[in-house]
């Protein structure tokens, strides 16, 4: 089949997974983790995958996203793959990377893929959309950064998070099982018990090099932020 007409219809899986979704994991959030991908990828030199870099891609956050919600859509992705023909070995690569791709998964150990440069590449895209100023937007920041910071403050409010509490102090070392513990954490531990340390958890040099500026970002902001919760500003 076409790539084009496979890549359509990844696109149509994708708009299904993600409707009604708050705005940290709607449909737009994978259609910049797939642009931010495919030009980490030209930096890395790997733009001849291209074609079926821009199907696969899609489906990861789909994937994550309905396992999320219900744990018997596990072979979404793979239902996909059977039905376009898409020969094994390349199947079984995809599926590994999706497979490999959380924070969590990389908490645990668990990730067999991290030689890959595809697996790389689409990781760091993902976690770039994480800490970047779309990542991170919310209406009560202060001036310099209004109508920034929005994904970690949307999906915390979409779980009824505590934007924060001085008592909770954020966790310095995280298992899986307790990183999965979402109740336990407030919006601001959140940057410091994951998206402070996405940079140095970059794959690729073109991710590393993006991160750096998004890393001090964010680091800015918390400043800002714990100065106006304590009444200083």
């Amino acid at each position: 089949m076409a790539a084009a007409t496979m890549r359509k219809k990844a696109e149509e899986l994708v708009e299904k997974a993600m409707k009604g979704n708050d705005a940290s994991h709607d449909a737009s959030h994978v259609w910049r983790v797939r642009d931010l991908a495919m030009s980490l990828a030209r930096e890395e030199g790997l733009s001849s995958n291209s074609d079926s870099m821009e199907i696969w891609m899609p489906l990861d956050e789909a994937c994550e996203e309905c396992l999320a919600r219900d744990p018997s859509e596990a072979k979404l992705v793979e239902n996909f793959l059977d039905e376009e023909g898409v020969e094994e070995t390349k199947k079984v690569k995809i599926l590994n990377i999706i497979n490999g791709m959380g924070f969590k998964d990389e908490l645990s150990g668990q990730t067999l893929c991290g030689s890959l440069p595809e697996f790389g590449v689409v990781q760091d895209a993902d976690r770039l959309d994480a800490i970047g100023a779309i990542g991170l937007n919310a209406s009560l920041v202060f001036t310099l950064l209004l109508d920034r910071i929005a994904r970690c403050f949307t999906f915390g409010g979409s779980r009824n998070r505590v934007l924060h509490d001085p008592e909770i102090k954020p966790r310095t070392e995280l298992t899986k099982e307790q990183y999965m513990k979402k109740e336990e954490q407030t919006t601001i531990n959140h940057f410091h018990e994951k998206l402070l340390k996405l940079k140095k958890l970059m794959k690729t040099e073109a991710g590393k090099r993006r991160a750096e500026k998004r890393h001090e970002f964010m680091e800015e902001f918390l400043k800002e932020f714990y100065v106006e919760w304590d009444g200083r500003a």
